[in-house]
């Protein structure tokens, strides 16, 4: 077995955009490529993580991106798990790189949300819902998530002022991050008093419709040791699909996540305790909440404290700084791009090359959780480590 590593990581700006998808990709491939040879030289395969084609009207984004990378007569597969579609194609990079497959594989991921506005985003993503059992029937994103969240407000102390300081947290976080959407802070008061979305869950609970790309090399021992700048070991990865119906689930536990993250524990040999920085995909408020005790990064009931600092958190907590990019909530979340984007968040504090007031001191050891779907649908978790 070869030890993977992250040999290089970029994105585009996140945000609303004019640029294409196909822009967007070269912006990222640009910025991971910096200082490196022509990915000609180096990359031997291609997985683009891609939600949906309703965007742009493009399949073929493996090919189409291969191409604009100076790529010809490689594999390349788009990959498709909703929202955890990024995290699906670097999980295959690494396991190409890992089982000697493959020396150097690219894992990039994109999407154009804005294309569609917010009609066609929210018709998009509702395609990733039971069709027979819950599409049908008009639900949407924010009103699943409402049931997630109403049901742990009910069972937890939890309440929808904690739900917003999550919020004021990430905004803050995105501030120092130069690639987030929302680089402004707001106050508690600001998140309470916004507009419903789906109760409990208000407009400033909710991550936004984002433009963007990710990429990221993976490469193995060999390989990394040739390329300028820190690299850093990808040291446990797991994925697993759940149920795809909401009600068929535990509300208020992400179980699935749970048993994915446990693996990718097992299989770096770390427990949650080692974890300096993790991002998870709280494409809601209450998904933080809800990850961070999936994960063993908080005891049950009290995910809703990663707002805290960690002196100031229940018994049972690890020290663990969350969403340091400013997670989905503020940095954007480009959906195919989106567990990407945190590898690459994670790259940068375990390099030490985060920006001064988002750095995480002494930061070794990193976990990623990308999920597709409403909740656990499918999930996909990768220890990173220094």
């Amino acid at each position: 077995m070869t030890e993977p590593h992250v040999a290089a990581a970029g994105t585009s700006p996140l945000g609303r955009t004019d640029l294409t998808g196909r822009d967007l990709f070269a912006a990222a491939l640009t910025e991971a490529f910096e200082g490196l040879p022509d990915p000609a030289d180096v990359v031997d395969a291609v997985y683009v993580g891609n939600q949906s084609e309703s965007y742009e009207g493009q399949i073929m984004y493996g090919t189409l991106l291969a191409e604009w990378a100076g790529l010809r007569h490689v594999p390349a597969e788009r990959v498709e798990g909703c929202a955890a579609a990024g995290a699906m194609a670097l999980r295959h990079a690494v396991e190409d790189v890992r089982t000697g497959r493959r020396d150097a594989v690219l894992a990039c991921g994109v999407e154009k949300m804005t294309a569609g506005g917010t009609g066609g985003a929210t018709t998009a993503l509702a395609s990733a819902f039971d069709r027979a059992l819950e599409a049908r029937s008009g639900v949407t994103a924010p009103s699943q998530y409402a049931l997630l969240a109403r049901r742990y407000l009910h069972e937890t102390e939890a309440t929808e002022r904690d739900l917003a300081r999550i919020a004021v947290k990430n905004h803050a976080n995105a501030v120092a991050n130069p690639r987030a959407q929302f680089r402004r802070e707001v106050d508690v008061e600001t998140v309470l008093d916004s507009d419903y979305v789906a109760p409990p869950l208000k407009l400033y609970d909710c991550a936004p419709l984002t433009d963007g790309a990710a990429a990221v090399l993976v490469a193995s021992d060999d390989v990394a040791s040739t390329l300028p700048g820190g690299t850093v070991r990808v040291a446990g990865v797991a994925a697993g699909a759940n149920n795809i119906a909401v009600a068929e689930r535990n509300l208020s536990f992400v179980e699935g996540a749970h048993e994915v993250t446990t693996r990718a524990y097992a299989d770096a040999g770390i427990d949650p305790a080692d974890v300096d920085v993790a991002e998870v995909h709280d494409a809601f408020t209450v998904s933080e909440a809800l990850l961070a005790e999936a994960a063993g990064l908080a005891p049950r009931g009290r995910g809703f404290e990663s707002a805290l600092p960690p002196a100031e958190r229940s018994a049972g907590w690890t020290d663990t700084r969350l969403s340091t990019s400013g997670g989905l909530k503020a940095r954007g979340h480009p959906i195919g791009a989106t567990g990407l984007a945190q590898a690459v968040e994670v790259y940068e504090q375990l390099t030490g090359t985060a920006t001064p007031e988002r750095q995480v001191d002494d930061a070794t050891t990193g976990l990623l959780i990308n999920e597709g779907g409403v909740a656990d649908a499918v999930t996909v978790a990768h220890v990173l480590a220094t």
